[in-house]
């Protein structure tokens, strides 16, 4: 026992003598973390990668990790709001080694880069209203058109999708717009190209043959957005920026190996919600109720069958999206090349867009850096089919549902076998006058299609001279070029058009051919210098240069021949032509300074002369100033981390406006008559000239006077962020109608320059880092913008009985207009009678309230009431991470915006269901609960048809799946699950209560879409 007990007493001391010294053998890491201001931060974690080895910073900053085995270690120190950094280290035996770590906050906004107008800026030195949004941040799904990715991101900025067809675009609005009849849409600059003005005044798309010239640019091509706000960051683009400025950026080529990017996406998009109108047992019971004629010669009008005529338009539409980019070095050559494929069916049939894009970006360093060149070139071949949306859509919601699609009958053989309303005594087209036709027949008898091609190239060179490397040459050089061809053909059996040969005979049957070019050219050149002045704590940065750009239209169209050839009437027969063209010639310059990074100014002055005024009024000059204080560097705040950003901002600045405004409309223009109008001398036949049109040689472009107070601030190390501002802009010289004295021009109505506009609101928005963790973090962000717009005038002498413009035609009855520009009020205020009511809340058929007492209820007895525009409207986004998983969404409200239901004032009465022609229609269901008969002329200026259309939607509901490194490591996979359009809460009672200018007239529904995609990068 004694023996065994000496053994085990041995193996004991020499087990513990070895402890002992292989204790003795290990090493130690120490050291300080600090923040970028030097200061310390207690409670930091480091940690020994791999290991659960690891300590927590003292009020000092200090920490210390023993007990570690000689070797090398990954350490890493973290801190909540902070970048994390990573240290390879090694540990000797019996040593310990410092290891200091100095971190960065993690919202790497306030250092970033921002893109502003002529060169960039970081973020925290801006100075004016500035807001960019980054790719990581776009929103997700089937995005067709770029500024879709923004959607609902950005204080301020408004975007409303046009209609649910594809590729259609979007009305974007910042801070409201600034004028009345000109443009209200911001210039867009892509790649340092200012864009053309997507609309000609007239409404028009200026590239022919697209829904929107944005929808020619590849959204996936888009590395980040800045949306200049102010005049102050603005008005560096002087005589186009009153409406703000959105600088587009595309993704470059990065350093390193060639890095490929696949992503692709399935969709599928449904039909939300049909236009109310009555169901066939409804119509058959109305109709039986309501038919008083001695011979029902209504009700006898109905048939068997019931259809549902919105199924019969709408479908369920697949699109795919696919995109692929190989970007990386070659040599010292950074490039990114890409290509894309965007098939988007429509949930109206017959509606569909292609595309297919390309982009080559190039962006070399030469001369040991001392040259930079960017170049970009990008190219899209787009093909579309259109459908008449408006006439389509009515004619579903009006056509009889009692009534079957097609029939085999002979009296519908001519119309292809659709049902149409036919009239044996209208000769020759045998069909009923003023009768909607067949909704499905529209659509499957028009074949109206289009092709075009797009090709925008930039070259930017920026030089750093060797002998003054503070000073930089610029030069930018850039082409923007549209060609668009299309043909509309409606079939020779069709019931939609007739027209009268020369033998005076009828033929159905159109065929309708355009083309058209733009061209959009720029030369630019300007100096910058920037220095550091370390002598007295200031950086100095200016620019001047000198800008010169053309842009050029040609159409070509030519009309009225059948569709099998035939060519009609040749006095109806043309060959429209047209050339437009005009040039802007500026000078301008920027200086930004800043003293000790806490006191900041930025004042720009811009020249410009456009050859759409006239001679000797052609040029304008655009000055702005802003002016920073950032108080998170006085020394009351440095090194606060509860207050870890505040910064005061104060600008003003000049704007104008020539957008909205033909060419060469300052000279009468003089323009052949038809064939129609031709004259005989002799044997010889000669065209006359029309007598010009109405000419304006003062017009000028319209000016605003923009001020904004801002405050940026940062709380918890910047772990929310956000900011406030307050602005007021006025606008002068606005493009209204102006009544001509009779005898002093060729119209006795002329856009010309008078009156004045104001808007004012309020902008806010937060974001906040709710959880921040390495395998779980939560990021939401909130904005808000309350905008009032207001007409002051709208004469040259001040008339305080000036009627006012009435604007915004309605259907139902002739010449009828609902909304009103008017001193006192905002543009497009609804203009109506107010209804009067029963005791059962019903309206009361043709009686409204006699305003003034008078007796007669006429225009003097109508409101100025509501507005299109929203009082407030916000955005709400949420991104939630954990491990691998993300699910996020989008979300936008809207309150006090109002719309006129056009669909409800034109359809959902009595004389439509009942028509005097002779025919039976459908049409809103509110007949049921309105019982208006539609015999007064004053119906549809009810304002029991403008309706509150305030609404929260659910944009977007978004679920991503990381699976991480794939191929043995050289790729990355995620794919993802988006839902569109997810629900709506309003309390409008038609399809979609969000249209800009608030007038419900057949609108192409937007659909739900639900979205599969997936995205690989190999490296």
């Amino acid at each position: 026992m004694r023996k065994n007990y000496s053994k085990k007493y041995v193996l004991l001391c020499a087990f513990l003598m070895m402890s002992v010294i292989a204790f003795a053998q290990t090493g130690g890491i120490k050291g300080k973390v600090i923040d970028e201001t030097n200061l310390a931060l207690p409670g930091a974690s480091v940690s020994i990668d791999g290991t659960t080895m690891g300590a927590t910073t003292d009020a000092n900053g200090n920490y210390n990790i023993t007990g570690l085995k000689p070797g090398n270690y990954s350490i890493t120190a973290k801190f909540l709001g902070y970048i994390a950094f990573q240290k390879s280290v090694t540990v000797g035996s019996n040593s310990v080694i410092t290891v200091d770590f100095a971190l960065e906050p993690q919202n790497t906004n306030l250092n970033e880069v921002v893109v502003i107008g002529y060169g960039t800026q970081k973020s925290k030195d801006l100075t004016g209203s500035i807001a960019t949004v980054t790719a990581k941040d776009f929103n997700q799904g089937a995005v067709t058109t770029p500024e879709q990715l923004i959607q609902g991101k950005v204080a301020g900025v408004s975007i409303i999708s046009n209609s649910g067809a594809p590729g259609s675009g979007s009305t974007i609005r910042i801070r409201g717009g600034a004028s009345v009849n000109g443009s209200n849409a911001p210039l867009i600059i892509l790649d340092g190209v200012p864009l053309a003005e997507s609309k000609n005044p007239d409404g028009t798309v200026k590239i022919s043959g697209i829904s929107d010239p944005l929808s020619l640019i590849n959204p996936n091509d888009i590395e980040s957005f800045s949306i200049l706000k102010d005049a102050s960051a603005a008005a560096i683009y002087g005589n186009r920026a009153s409406n703000g400025v959105i600088i587009i950026t595309t993704k470059k080529g990065k350093s390193g190996k060639p890095v490929i990017d696949f992503s692709t996406q399935f969709s599928v998009s449904k039909l939300t919600k049909e236009a109310p109108v009555l169901s066939p047992s409804q119509y058959r019971a109305y109709i039986n109720a309501n038919d008083t004629t001695s011979d029902k010669r209504y009700v006898k009008l109905m048939g068997n069958a019931n259809t549902d005529w919105q199924k019969e338009i709408y479908q369920t539409a697949v699109s795919t999206d696919n995109n692929l980019s190989v970007s990386g070095t070659t040599g010292k050559l950074p490039y990114r090349v890409s290509v894309g494929y965007t098939d988007q069916n429509g949930i109206l049939k017959t509606t569909s867009l292609q595309r297919y894009t390309g982009n080559i970006n190039l962006s070399p360093s030469l001369f040991t850096d001392h040259l930079k060149i960017n170049f970009n070139l990008k190219g899209v071949e787009a093909k579309q089919r259109f459908a008449d949306e408006g006439g389509v859509i009515g004619s579903a919601v009006n056509f009889n549902p009692t009534v079957p699609v097609t029939s085999g009958d002979a009296a519908f053989a001519p119309y292809g076998g659709y049902w149409q309303w036919t009239d044996p005594n209208n000769t020759p087209s045998g069909l009923k006058g003023l009768a909607p036709r067949n909704p499905l027949a529209m659509l499957e008898q028009r074949n109206n299609r289009s092709t075009v091609y797009r090709t925008i190239a930039s070259l930017a060179m920026d030089y750093k001279f060797h002998f003054f490397p503070d000073l930089h040459a610029n030069v930018n050089l850039s082409y923007d070029g549209a060609k668009g061809t299309g043909h509309d053909v409606i079939q020779p059996n069709a019931a939609t058009n007739y027209d009268i040969l020369q033998d005076g005979t009828y033929h159905s049957g159109y065929n309708s051919q355009y083309k058209s070019t733009n061209q959009n050219k720029l030369f630019e050149g300007f100096l910058s210098y920037f220095k550091d002045i370390k002598s007295i704590k200031s950086h100095v940065d200016v620019i001047a240069g000198y800008s010169w750009q053309d842009f050029k239209d040609v159409n070509f169209s030519y009309l009225n021949h059948f569709s099998d050839g035939t060519v009609i009437n040749t006095s109806l027969f043309n060959y429209p032509y047209f050339i437009n063209e005009y040039q802007l010639t500026s000078l301008y310059g920027r200086l930004n300074y800043n003293y000790d990074q806490k006191y900041y100014l930025t004042a720009s002055l811009r020249s410009d002369v456009s050859t759409k005024f006239a001679p000797g009024i052609r040029t304008g000059n655009f000055p702005a100033v802003a002016l920073a204080w950032k108080i998170n560097n006085e020394d009351f705040l440095k090194g606060n981390t509860t207050v870890s950003t505040l910064k005061l901002r104060l600008e003003y600045g000049q704007t104008g406006n020539q957008e909205g405004i033909n060419d060469y409309e300052y000279l009468s223009q003089y323009s052949l008559s038809t064939s129609t109008a031709q004259y005989q001398f002799g044997n010889n036949k000669y065209y006359q000239l029309y007598r010009p049109g109405g000419y304006y040689p003062g017009r000028t472009w319209e000016r605003t006077n923009s001020s904004n107070a801002g405050l940026d601030f940062g709380f918890l190390n910047d772990r929310i962020t956000g900011s406030v501002d307050y602005y007021y802009r006025k606008t002068k010289n606005l493009l209204v109608l102006i009544g001509q004295p009779a005898g002093t021009n060729f119209s006795n109505q002329i856009v010309g320059n008078v009156g004045e506009m104001t808007d004012q609101g309020v902008e806010f928005n937060i974001t906040g880092k709710i959880i921040d963790q390495q395998s779980v973090s939560w990021t939401a962000g909130f904005n808000v913008t309350y905008n009032k717009n207001k007409i002051t005038n709208l004469t040259t002498i001040p008339n305080p009985n000036y009627p006012g413009i009435q604007v915004g035609g309605i259907s139902g009855g002739t010449g009828n207009f609902i909304q009103i520009d008017q001193p006192g009020y905002a543009r497009n205020t609804f203009y109506d009678y107010q209804q009067v009511y029963g005791a059962n809340g019903k309206p009361i058929d043709g009686v409204f309230v006699d305003q003034n007492g008078d007796g007669i209820i006429n225009d003097k007895d109508r409101l100025h009431d509501h507005s299109p525009d929203p009082k407030a409207y916000f955005g709400l986004n949420s991104d939630f991470r954990y491990q691998k998983w993300n699910l996020g969404f989008v979300a936008r409200a809207s309150l006090g915006n109002y719309v006129y239901n056009n669909v409800a004032s034109n359809t959902g009465v009595q004389r439509n269901f009942l028509n005097p022609i002779g025919i039976i229609n459908n049409g809103s269901s509110s007949v049921l609960t309105s019982g208006l008969t539609g015999n007064s002329d004053k119906d549809v200026l009810s304002d029991y048809y403008v309706q509150n259309a305030s609404f929260f939607r659910m944009d977007n509901i978004h679920l991503g799946y990381n699976f991480g490194k794939v191929f043995n490591g050289a790729g990355d996979l995620r794919i993802s699950a988006n839902v569109q359009n997810v629900f709506i809460i309003t309390q409008y009672k038609g399809v979609d209560p969000e249209i800009s200018n608030g007038l419900d007239n057949n609108f192409y529904p937007r659909p739900r879409t639900y979205v599969l995609g997936l995205n690989l990068s190999v490296k």
